[in-house]
């Protein structure tokens, strides 16, 4: 995508020796490089699929820096693409190819400032590794009830950047919920910060919620307070095999029933991701004795308040789900080696998986309700339409979110995405979009799906948005290229 005049023209200013002089006066030697090797890693996506260029990388240490940064881009017209972890699943935090734009990263703002423990919240800088605020609240006897296969290298800023979810959301929510307040710089340089969480506060418009989710289009994040829960005192894991996916949303409707919060994870899986991780992982072994369509993972939590008679609880649970005919057996976590095992397998299946060759896979959700059928439906639909395919279903089934990937025919090669991938995808988000869900359950829009939101998403909100990034971006210098054009696509012929 050719990158707009209005900052095309300004970007080739911007490359003299003056703004790389006051850029370089401003952070210093440990905060702005031009390094190539030092530069590389941050250039491609986690994915390895988009790969671009920077003008230079900038590590600010603070707010304050953010801002007097961005201002200096805006008097330059240099663009901006903020990044965190890079650990992002669309391209969002990937520069295009130009070269013209700033790479900003906010890894050097890693300090938690403050954890309230009778508040139950803490605040922390954007640069704040997911795996490291877990290890913070878990000190205090408090967690953070958000967690994910990235969390050694996602931060705070890119979570709350792209509403990070997980396997926690159908207890806690995703990042919307847990964000109590919040920092961030817009593209003026101005800082927008409301840290200080109010129960109720009805001065108009709630603001932060309008950055949580734009992946960086409409201002840095470079703080926030977040929400934290008390510490799990115990869990049951529990591993069933159920005939259809319709039992498990049976299952679940059970489990909510007779359990309430205290689940806190729902997954499912059909028997060929099973055999596939069986596979993929040395020494693993099946949870149950016998094979099943279906496999749900049900985490059940308590903390110290009601860890009583969780396990008798559990069992309680499942018998009742098999008098009523809604599993086929089941196994529960005797220990915490063996609810990790559990997980493991789960968490297995993405890896697993590409170890069987070439795949498409998509992000997306329907209403809950739907999942069952959507899935019934739209598997043999689209092994029928692409002979040879093997199209899997799995995940969080309790929010209506499954990745739904389509694996390549035996023998393929990389080659195969190229020619198949774009036409398999526009299909299923096509069925997706009938279905009245979303092409992006949790993994944002970024620059992968850029074109097919603009393409399938309701004009009305489209409008909406780029009114929005238009009023607080005019000149479209913040992620260029990534979730909404400031003008609608060019009709064709």
């Amino acid at each position: 995508m050719q990158a707009p005049k209005v900052y095309a023209i300004a970007a080739t200013m911007s490359t003299s020796d003056r703004f790389l002089t006051e850029v370089s006066a401003l952070l210093g030697p440990r905060g702005f490089t031009r390094d190539a090797d030092l530069m590389a890693p941050w250039l491609t996506d986690w994915r390895g699929r988009f790969t671009g260029r920077a003008l230079g990388l900038a590590s600010p240490a603070d707010a304050a820096e953010v801002s007097a940064l961005v201002r200096l881009c805006a008097a330059h017209g240099v663009p901006i693409v903020p990044q965190g972890g890079n650990s992002g699943m669309s391209g969002g935090a990937t520069p295009d190819e130009s070269g013209h734009a700033l790479l900003l990263s906010l890894r050097r703002m890693n300090a938690i400032q403050a954890i309230d423990v009778d508040g139950r919240k803490v605040t922390c800088q954007a640069g704040v590794v997911l795996q490291t605020l877990h290890e913070a609240a878990e000190a205090q006897g408090l967690r953070f009830p958000l967690t994910l296969g990235g969390k050694g290298s996602a931060t705070v800023g890119g979570l709350i950047s792209t509403n990070a979810g997980g396997s926690q959301v159908l207890r806690h929510g995703s990042m919307r919920a847990l964000v109590l307040g919040l920092e961030a710089v817009l593209a003026d340089g101005s800082l927008f910060s409301q840290l200080t969480p109010l129960k109720k506060d009805n001065r108009g418009f709630d603001l932060k919620q309008l950055l949580i989710g734009s992946e960086g289009t409409l201002g840095v994040v470079t703080g926030a307070t977040l929400r934290l829960v008390p510490a799990v005192a115990d869990r049951v894991v529990i591993w069933a095999g159920l005939p259809s996916l319709q039992a498990a949303r049976a299952l679940l409707r059970h489990c909510e029933d007779a359990a309430g919060e205290a689940i806190e994870g729902f997954e499912v899986l059909p028997q060929g991701c099973l055999d596939a991780v069986l596979a993929y992982l040395p020494d693993s072994r099946a949870p149950l004795a016998e094979p099943h369509a279906w496999h749900a993972l049900i985490e059940v939590v308590a903390d110290r308040a009601a860890v009583d008679g969780l396990r008798e609880r559990c069992e309680a649970m499942m018998a009742g789900a098999f008098e009523h005919g809604l599993i086929e057996d089941a196994a529960l976590s005797a220990s915490e080696a063996q609810a990790e095992a559990f997980w493991l397998l789960r968490e297995s299946v993405a890896p697993a998986e590409r170890a069987k060759g070439p795949a498409v896979q998509h992000d997306i959700s329907v209403p809950v309700e739907r999942m069952p059928d959507f899935v019934d439906t739209v598997v043999p639909a689209i092994e029928a339409a692409w002979p040879g395919t093997e199209a899997i279903a799995f995940g969080h089934l309790g929010d209506g979110n499954v990745h739904f990937h389509v694996i390549a025919p035996a023998g393929s090669d990389a080659s195969w995405v190229a020619a198949d991938g774009k036409r398999i995808s526009r299909e299923v988000h096509d069925l997706v979009t009938q279905w009245h869900g979303s092409i992006s359950a949790e993994h944002g829009i970024g620059q992968l799906k850029r074109d097919e939101l603009a393409r399938l998403g309701d004009p009305v909100a489209l409008a909406m948005m780029r009114r929005i990034k238009a009023a607080l971006d005019p000149a479209g210098l913040l992620n260029p290229g990534k979730l909404v054009a400031l003008a609608p696509p060019a009709a064709t012929a």
